[in-house]
């Protein structure tokens, strides 16, 4: 699945997180629009609650990408 494939969900389905990079807190509809189009098609992982990682070439978990947070 690729990252896009992820935000996409996420606003499809109206879920209420934030995603937390080392600078900032987005929304997932920000990261659709504002990310290019080589980074959104990054293969990667949703953790459900706790994370979006990247998946290596060879199939592993990579680096975390994004943490989830709740909406307060």
């Amino acid at each position: 699945m690729s990252l896009k494939e992820i935000l996409q969900k996420i606003v499809d389905n109206g879920e209420s997180i934030l995603l937390s990079d080392k600078e900032k807190d987005w929304e997932a509809t920000e990261l659709l629009s504002g990310l290019s189009e080589r980074t959104l098609k990054t293969p990667a992982h949703l953790q459900q609650g706790l994370y979006i990682a990247e998946i290596s070439p060879a199939g592993y978990l990579g680096r975390v990408m994004f943490k989830v947070k709740q909406k307060a």
